[in-house]
């Protein structure tokens, strides 16, 4: 597979991620632990239909049990810090705080072998957290001293994911049918305290259950596996910065659906994100030119 297939199925996950608010508002009044749990359990299900497909089944007694415990530590400990985060301080800071994880991934990225962080991929880092930041942050109060220990966990997400996301690199070797264990885990996990911390409150509706198996199929799933190959075979610091549109897909989303209402903050985040885009693009080309 080449760098630049890698990267557009990357980009897979990214899109799938756009998804996530509309599908999160749909699933209610399920709580988190419990949508987690069903997600990761649809994921890892799905996973594993298309390991017995492929005749991958094999492959995964192969992978060291170190593997397995990072990947899904990684996964569970990233969501129960997000939502944990997002019920200890607003949601506009803490989200904003937790959405550096793309400007982390490639600032990190330059510490891979092989790797060469370029000033073009944190310039568009920078420009696309910036974007990030009138999306995430409108209508927001401002940090507030209260709110510290939801700000520190929302900045451990971001720590999580990023570092994830990099150190996944130095496991290119590991087939991406490992991340079915990773789900299965973390589907465990999450039942386990679900069941000792939530009041149990199944979707209620149609829409509320059609939401969460979509999320199951899509967002907490397949773009768990597409992001594994990306981050493992494509350009990592390309990865990084077109995350960033990320929050604005989701915007966009949002307003096409009639959840969120349009605004000029959104038009010029879109403009910074594909600013930092173009800037990532051209700082990637120019290290994949021959010298």
């Amino acid at each position: 597979m080449t760098k630049f297939r890698a990267t557009l199925i990357g980009f897979g996950a990214i899109l799938l991620w756009a998804l996530l608010a509309l599908l999160t508002v749909g699933s209610e009044p399920t709580p988190p632990l419990l949508l987690n749990a069903l997600c990761f359990s649809i994921g890892g299900s799905l996973g594993m239909i298309w390991c017995a497909a492929s005749g991958n089944l094999s492959k995964l007694r192969q992978v060291p049990w170190r593997v397995y415990a990072f990947g899904s530590v990684a996964l569970f400990a990233y969501h129960a810090l997000y939502f944990s985060a997002l019920r200890l301080a607003p949601a506009a800071e803490a989200g904003l705080i937790a959405y550096l994880w793309p400007l982390l991934i490639v600032l990190f990225s330059g510490l891979l072998p092989g790797e060469h962080l370029r000033s073009g991929h944190v310039i568009g880092a920078v420009l696309g957290f910036c974007g990030a930041t009138l999306i995430v942050s409108g209508g927001a109060a401002g940090f507030q001293a209260q709110y510290l220990p939801g700000y520190g966990l929302a900045l451990l997400c971001a720590l999580t994911w990023s570092s994830y996301s990099v150190i996944s690199r130095r496991f290119a070797a590991v087939p991406t049918s490992s991340v079915t264990v990773f789900c299965l885990f973390s589907a465990i996990a999450s039942w386990g305290l679900h069941l000792a911390l939530e009041e149990t409150v199944w979707p209620s509706s149609a829409l509320s259950w059609a939401s969460a198996i979509g999320l199951g199929l899509g967002p907490v799933g397949l773009a768990f596996f597409v992001w594994d190959i990306g981050v493992k075979k494509g350009d990592i610091q390309m990865l990084g910065t077109v995350s960033y549109a990320t929050p604005l897909l989701s915007t966009v989303v949002l307003v096409l659906s009639g959840f969120a209402l349009f605004s000029w903050n959104l038009a010029l985040a879109a403009g910074l994100i594909t600013t930092a885009a173009l800037c990532a693009a051209f700082a990637s080309r120019g290290a994949n030119a021959p010298d």
